[in-house]
């Protein structure tokens, strides 16, 4: 169960990274995230923590 809840949290963490990266970057309009270079670098500092978390719950899921 522990190897699902890592995947579904990298997951998570991967899209929202995403969305962080382009409302920082200034491509999605209409929020106070838009254009402020403090989310255009977590955003994918979040991306990467993500990945981690998707390569770990995957190597979880393996090993069972």
């Amino acid at each position: 169960m522990k190897g699902w809840l890592t995947l579904t949290l990298g997951l998570l963490a991967v899209v929202l990274g995403v969305v962080w990266t382009v409302q920082g970057l200034g491509y999605v309009e209409g929020s106070v995230m838009t254009d402020e270079r403090l989310w255009a670098v977590v955003g994918p500092v979040l991306v990467l923590v993500g990945l981690v978390a998707i390569w770990r719950g995957m190597r979880e899921r393996d090993r069972r």
